[in-house]
């Protein structure tokens, strides 16, 4: 993470924004008001004890109460969505998936779709351009977004430009794929979003491929190929442990991630003397200890922050990591190596859940792809590549790819030709070189 106060949201919005897109009213809450034990939520809610559970404002992201009768991925409801890349169509939908708690939940995001019958994409190793595709046999890409924020006004579907924040999509709608972008629970939609536990962002990634399928305007079939940057990587990594048990209809292909949040416990670590690991900790230690408290009852806030740094966690919660970046080094510049307790993640039982939740422990059945930029400060290349060690040890056909000179804010962008032209390969029928060097 950055010491410096310009943070990654702000970098990234800067790369949209030179790209010749608005992000309009993304985010747009200026609010910094503590949810907190007040009657006054975040983002124009009210009612809210925690500054993360906020009640959607929008019509489209409240879902029926109770909810419907159905399987993971069924759609409740869906709508046309503008602005999709020429050549496609796409739409805002809202599917059940399973929470955070085992019971059924509804879970937001967008699914964008090619138009045509046949390919025009030049990817190598793709199918070539002009070739007929039959109905119901595209290849699903379930793309899982990297920290946005963690209340529901930084959803990325509610975003005037959430297709600038997919990397490669153009490339992959090109190539024939439907997309399929998760919000992930309790970002969007009702609730405490679960940010940084693995295996519920992994059942939103799953989940979204399924809606993506039952939507019969898309022609998706049961090939998956999975794609996450940062948050996002442990998303789409838990995804790929999760597909074979959770969704064993589809047929696993590929999975990628781009700086992925692996080894939780040492990136708590590295990144806790940081303006951007105090955000990232704001967010995980709000989410972890409504969520995982009942379960622990001696857990508590004050074993991983100091007393300084409590009542900021009410402040950052409600903000937007990708627009308000202004608004949170306000709040965390001050702080910074007075915000965590020394060591913080040593204490239990955080570093048991951190540990839970980090990625690597169970193989994955496809080949993956772990792309690394050396001058990332937020995801630290060494935990990429004890991540990657994980992998092989267990069996897995991992390749670590690092980019000399590419920060965290650019890896996904950076590295995502690379990855479209790897998972070309793979739907083709070859073997990509590189993976796990026998000891």
């Amino acid at each position: 993470m950055m010491n410096a106060p310009v943070r990654r949201g702000s970098r990234l919005l800067l790369l949209v924004l030179a790209s010749g897109l608005l992000l309009a009213g993304a985010c747009s809450s200026d609010s910094t008001t503590s949810g907190g034990t007040s009657s006054t939520g975040p983002a124009g809610t009210t009612g809210t004890t925690n500054p993360g559970d906020n009640t959607p404002t929008d019509a489209f992201y409240q879902a029926p109460d109770p909810l419907p009768a159905g399987k993971p991925g069924d759609v409740i409801r869906s709508e046309p969505l503008a602005g999709a890349p020429a050549g496609s169509q796409a739409w805002k939908v809202l599917y059940l998936s399973v929470g955070f708690d085992g019971e059924p939940t509804a879970v937001s995001g967008v699914i964008i779709a090619p138009t045509g019958s046949s390919t025009g994409g030049t990817t190598p190793g793709s199918t070539p351009p002009g070739s007929s595709v039959a109905a119901g046999s595209r290849p699903v890409l379930s793309w899982a977004h990297p920290t946005t924020g963690v209340v529901d006004a930084c959803a990325p579907s509610t975003l005037s430009e959430v297709f600038a924040l997919i990397p490669g999509l153009t490339t992959f709608l090109d190539a024939g794929y439907v997309v399929a972008a998760t919000d992930y629970e309790g970002l969007g939609t009702a609730g405490v979003h679960p940010y940084l536990v693995g295996e519920s962002e992994g059942r939103g990634v799953l989940d979204a491929a399924r809606a993506a399928r039952n939507l019969p305007e898309t022609g998706a079939g049961d090939q998956l190929l999975l794609w996450g940057h940062s948050q996002g990587g442990q998303g789409s990594l838990f995804a790929g442990q999760l597909a074979p048990t959770y969704a064993p209809e589809l047929d696993l292909v590929a999975t990628a991630a781009a700086a992925p949040a692996g080894e939780l416990q040492q990136l708590l670590v590295d990144d806790a003397p940081t303006a951007e690991g105090i955000t990232l900790g704001a967010y995980a230690i709000n989410a972890y200890f409504e969520l995982y408290g009942p379960q622990y009852p001696e857990m508590t806030v004050a074993q991983v922050v100091t007393p300084a740094g409590e009542p900021a966690i009410d402040e950052i919660v409600p903000l937007c990591d990708l627009t308000q970046s202004s608004q949170i080094a306000a709040i965390t510049t001050p702080l910074i190596g007075a915000f965590f307790v020394p060591d913080p993640g040593s204490v239990e039982p955080w570093q048991t859940l951190l540990n839970e939740n980090a990625a690597g422990g169970t193989p994955i059945d496809s080949p993956v792809f772990i792309a690394q930029g050396d001058a990332d400060t937020i995801v630290i290349p060494a935990t990429t590549t004890q991540l990657v060690a994980a992998y092989c040890a267990n069996g897995t056909k991992a390749i670590e790819k690092v980019y000399p000179g590419v920060t965290h804010e650019l890896i996904g962008y950076d590295s995502a030709a690379d990855v479209a032209a790897w998972m070309a390969e793979i739907l083709a029928g070859q073997t990509p070189g590189g993976a796990c060097p026998a000891s």
